[in-house]
């Protein structure tokens, strides 16, 4: 790991230090990006050190995604993946992006309070000058209402710089004061829950239903592995989309759990039928958040729909005092969750020009020309 030398000021003070290099090179210590995990204003458990390590590992094998890092006075104070794109929506523009893969999704930098404007500052400098064929810098996935891109806001505001949000959309969203009874009461109308007792006493009449919640490092392996299966023989499986299709996805959905359930950062919920389990969901915990990561049901109980039935469990984090949130993680306009949770979370992208002169020029020309045509209805 390549090491960071401090830098003084001429009071003896430890002045900040900005670094951005490949992961194989310079990821923190598990300590520090642990520590930041806690202490970020805004949680995002696909950069925390047991998601964003197996991803990395086994999903950018060839190096090429950097990790820009804030320290201030020696500690991490900010963090967040960046690649280059050759590709934009499937036309041939080169330009920078904070790094998610397809099973991550939030793009918001884990940043402590108070340091969300030198983050900024300091990571558009650094692109500004190293950059090179970049076209624009794209940050997708960022919460709306949340101090770092408030703080984005008002930084690209100071420098004058090009920009404009590109993309916006809204996601279920599970938050309330009520319990867990009264918020399913209030959430769906008599009838449907009438159809939910129907099809629960349908399941029951094939066997013994039960409920599992684990949370162990040992009962999350477990689960990992019931979890692989039970979605390899859905749909997902037959489009060779699961994660089991890939190994290198089986082994990131492995590790990541594992390392989560490690910090008490995972839960395992499942609904069994004869100790079977006909469907499963993970949640990744980030107090005061939490995240519904991934989820699949035995298709052959569709008629009981037993991953609404799950879901309906699933508002027991209603009760835990140290979750005030979950965020489904889900597509918009989702036609299960979208009807079971009545919140919704609004999530931006911006693009920014960067660089000077002739090269920041033209980056402000596309996004002027992106958000032309997205008002116009034909941007992708």
């Amino acid at each position: 790991m390549a090491r960071v030398e401090p830098h003084i000021d001429e009071q003896g003070r430890s002045a900040p230090q900005f670094l951005v290099a490949s992961w194989r090179d310079a990821l923190p210590d598990d300590a520090s990006w642990d520590d930041l995990s806690t202490r970020a204003g805004e949680p995002n458990p696909f950069f925390e050190r047991w998601f964003l390590q197996p991803s990395l590992t086994e999903l950018d094998r060839a190096g090429r995604v950097r990790v820009a890092q804030l320290r201030v006075d020696g500690q991490l104070v900010g963090l967040m993946p960046l690649t280059f794109r050759v590709n934009y929506y499937n036309r041939p523009v080169p330009h920078l992006s904070t790094w998610l893969h397809d099973n991550a999704f939030c793009g918001v930098p884990l940043i402590v309070p108070g340091f969300e404007a030198m983050f900024w500052s300091m990571l558009l400098r650094w692109i500004d000058a190293k950059s090179r064929f970049a076209a624009f810098l794209h940050l997708p996935g960022l919460p709306m209402e949340c101090a770092p891109t408030a703080a984005l806001v008002e930084v690209i505001g100071e420098d004058a710089r090009p920009a404009a949000v590109v993309a916006c959309e809204a996601r279920a969203l599970l938050a309330s004061d009520l319990s867990a009874e009264d918020y399913y009461t209030a959430a769906l109308p008599n009838k449907k829950r009438k159809e939910l007792r129907r099809q629960a006493r349908r399941l029951a009449e094939l066997g013994e239903v039960s409920v599992e919640r684990v949370h162990t490092p040992e009962a999350i392996a477990r689960f990992a592995d019931d979890f692989l299966t039970l979605e390899a023989a859905s749909w997902k499986g037959r489009a060779g989309s699961a994660l089991a299709s890939k190994a290198k996805h089986a082994r990131f959905f492995r590790q990541s759990l594992a390392g989560a359930a490690q910090v008490g950062r995972a839960e395992g919920l499942s609904l069994q039928l004869d100790g079977k389990p006909v469907a499963m969901l993970v949640t990744l915990l980030t107090p005061p958040g939490s995240f519904s990561f991934k989820t699949a049901f035995d298709e052959n109980y569709a008629r009981c729909s037993p991953g609404v039935l799950l879901q309906k469990e699933n508002l027991d984090l209603l009760e835990r005092e140290d979750i005030a949130w979950c965020d489904s993680c889900a597509a918009p306009d989702h036609p299960m969750i979208d009807h079971f949770w009545r919140d919704q979370r609004s999530f931006v992208s911006h693009n920014l020009a960067i660089g000077s002169g002739a090269r920041r020029a033209l980056g402000a020309k596309l996004i002027a020309y992106e958000t032309r045509h997205s008002h116009e209805g034909v941007s992708e």
